[in-house]
């Protein structure tokens, strides 16, 4: 695969393994065990088997009838937000869960931003009767409670983070503290296509089942396998690259990433990584992230917590330089106004993260028989309260 990672875990100059030696045995067991692992008939077939029977894929491809008499083109919805828990994140936690079930791990812990990661880590620990323990930051926890209740009653331990700014990037330290801590019995179900290798792999792997449907629905319904645009939201950009992994080397394919620029690109209130960031090394990869002069992460700031990230994952951010994909960005007001419009063009409440790529839509100009596809990353529930305090409802 031409924009796939090499051997030594990189995607050009991004990518690698930068953890403390703690962690290493923990890494490396993963690294040597995963493809052979993944790539077993018998883990295909429950890995399948769950996916059609109990997250209830194939998700649909929905033609937007209103969106596309309004945008000028064929857009399609690719409908992740009814997947069994609200959104594409069980597509890698069952992944995960069967390969730590292999690695003989009685333990997991992850981190959550918007919650979709951890209430789909929680639910698959309860399938199998695994032990779980969830981080997320204390803001998080605030502003996406229903999914923190849905978490416990699941049978998780949440923990909040503390630290910093109480949200994605803190809930991700203090997991990997866990980790370096509890070495043997536990496997971290990192929840996007971030940290270190084999991790943005081994998660963009298993979220490349939203392309691989997408090809072969898009061929059902207009004769041809490949769109003119993909378009998806990108926080560290777990469902944007599921959305695009089956496309990259037709590069006819439009690639376009919507990420969240906060109250403005320049208000210093933002999490446009690619506008802001610089390479570095933030959670175990060398990546493109929001940082100082002097090398401390910048604080990221969107109303969408699955956003709020102040880096990407390192395949993201080798497209990015190498201009296999657009990089964009679309402000909390632009976000918002389009999760409204999605309501009520086409009865479809998308989560505020979702509405990030839908809002990028209005920026753009379209050839009458274009087939547009945008990931509809998750749904709107857990999102209800932002929308309603900004609205008035």
């Amino acid at each position: 695969m031409k924009y796939g990672v090499n051997e030594q875990g990189y995607y050009g100059d991004f990518g690698g393994a930068y953890i403390p030696e703690m962690l290493y045995p923990n890494v490396e067991e993963l690294r040597q065990q995963y493809l052979t692992i993944i790539n077993d008939d018998s883990f295909k077939a429950e890995f399948n088997q769950l996916l059609k029977d109990y997250v209830g894929r194939p998700s649909p491809l929905y033609y937007a009838k209103r969106y596309s008499e309004k945008y000028g083109a064929n857009i399609f919805f690719k409908r992740e937000d009814l997947n069994h828990t609200g959104s594409h994140k069980i597509n890698n936690a069952i992944g995960q869960i069967l390969l730590a079930k292999r690695l003989n791990k009685k333990r997991i812990i992850a981190e959550t931003g918007a919650g979709q990661h951890g209430v789909a880590t929680a639910t698959v620990c309860a399938l199998m009767g695994i032990e779980c323990v969830v981080y997320m930051g204390e803001i998080d926890m605030a502003r996406q409670a229903p999914n923190v209740s849905r978490m416990k009653m699941l049978g998780a331990r949440v923990v909040p983070a503390v630290s910093g700014s109480k949200t994605l990037k803190d809930a991700t330290n203090e997991a990997l503290r866990d980790w370096i801590g509890n070495p043997v019995d536990t496997h971290y179900i990192i929840g996007s296509v971030v940290g270190p290798y084999p991790y943005p792999d081994m998660v963009a792997r298993f979220q490349s089942i939203i392309s691989l449907e997408t090809k072969k629905q898009l061929l059902e319904h207009t004769g041809k396998e490949l769109p003119e645009y993909v378009m998806a939201c990108v926080g560290g950009g777990s469902n944007a690259m599921g959305m695009f992994y089956h496309f990259l080397d037709d590069e006819s394919v439009k690639l376009v990433a919507v990420e969240a620029a906060g109250k403005g690109v320049e208000s210093g209130h933002s999490a446009a990584t690619t506008f802001l960031g610089k390479e570095g090394v933030l959670h175990g990869s060398r990546t493109i992230l929001m940082q100082t002069d002097d090398g401390q992460v910048v604080e990221p700031y969107s109303i969408s917590a699955g956003l709020d990230y102040p880096g990407i994952g390192p395949q993201h951010a080798h497209l990015f330089k190498i201009n296999r994909a657009q990089y964009v960005s679309v402000t909390d007001d632009e976000a918002l106004q389009a999760g409204l419009l999605c309501c009520q063009l086409e009865g479809i409440i998308p989560a505020i993260e979702t509405a990030h790529a839908l809002a990028q839509l209005e920026k753009m100009k379209f050839n009458p028989a274009d087939n547009v596809v945008v990931c509809i990353s998750g749904r709107g529930d857990k999102d209800l309260d932002t929308y309603i305090k900004y609205f008035g409802y």
